[in-house]
């Protein structure tokens, strides 16, 4: 199992980010991505305190601890450069909070985004094939999301994915400690987004392809 999308306390999570590593290393997971959410205000306070956490775990726990941010309800026009802050700040991973339809998501989110280059869009909700299309194009990650809400288009996501050949990932957007999926629950998310029960095993290739690119080997 690999989850690239997690919260701590450091936003609306409710565990310090050495609790969180270990109870998905207690799950059996190989890596784990923080991405707490993050605008301006905050970036510079967030992504030190998870690069050095990251660092810290490095070689003590069996799981690899991916340090990132997850740049929520920022303005379309400011999404790269603090994409590109991020990354200068030390952030591995790089996640765009997308067009969910269960939240007040500023439209034109999704292809700012993804013209900015960043590594997933997370829950994109009724995203267009014309922007799956430029994911697919620019190799940006399109998340399967596991958390409630934010799973209600998964069908529309991942059947547009497909048609395109836009890259999946599967990820939890846990904020608390139930939110981390077992292997059990991952197939029925995938089943459920109308992927076929063996489409698990691609999206979680998807995540070490994602994970390689960035510069962590398996």
């Amino acid at each position: 199992m690999i989850d690239l999308h997690t919260h701590s306390l450091f936003s609306d999570g409710e565990l310090i980010p050495s609790e969180l590593v270990r109870r998905v290393e207690h799950l059996g997971y190989s890596a784990v991505a923080i991405t707490d959410h993050t605008d301006s205000s905050t970036l510079d306070f967030i992504v030190p305190r998870i690069v050095q956490v990251a660092k810290d775990l490095s070689g003590s726990q069996t799981v690899k601890v991916i340090p990132g941010v997850e740049l929520t309800h920022i303005p379309p026009k400011l999404i790269q450069p603090l994409v590109k802050k991020a990354r200068e700040m030390g952030a591995k991973l790089v996640v765009i909070h997308g067009e969910s339809i269960v939240e007040p998501v500023t439209p034109g989110t999704n292809r700012a985004g993804i013209e900015a280059e960043a590594d997933i869009l997370a829950h994109p909700g009724l995203i267009t094939k014309e922007e799956v299309e430029l994911a697919a194009e620019k190799g940006i990650f399109l998340e399967i999301s596991a958390r409630s809400g934010h799973s209600f288009t998964n069908g529309h996501v991942a059947r547009l994915a497909k048609e395109v050949g836009a890259s999946l990932v599967l990820n939890s957007d846990a904020h608390a400690p139930g939110d981390f999926i077992t292997e059990e629950f991952a197939c029925k998310v995938v089943e459920g987004a109308g992927l076929s029960s063996d489409s698990l095993s691609t999206l979680r290739a998807n995540a070490r392809l994602l994970l390689e690119k960035i510069g962590y080997n398996f």
